[in-house]
């Protein structure tokens, strides 16, 4: 629903997620995403917290990307056990 869309895209946003588009029709919102998969785990629960278990979601592949700098030092680092 429309009136959860803020919180639905600070979430999104807050997932490393790029907006696409977002399309409303008759106080429902649809909202197109790209967000990493490494972030998407967990979200269906938010999701349902979020908009009061009115919102429903679906995925899928779009493509490889490399990781940024940062991420990739953090994955090695807690790999090499010291983090």
């Amino acid at each position: 629903p429309e009136e959860f869309l803020g919180d639905v895209i600070g979430d999104l946003s807050s997932r490393r997620g790029h907006i696409k588009s977002i399309d409303t029709r008759d106080g429902m919102a649809t909202i197109h995403a790209f967000v990493p998969l490494a972030e998407a785990f967990g979200y269906t629960t938010t999701l349902r917290s979020l908009t009061q278990g009115r919102a429903t979601h679906s995925m899928e592949f779009y493509r490889y990307q490399e990781l940024p700098r940062e991420f990739a030092t953090q994955i090695q680092t807690t790999s090499e056990g010291g983090g």
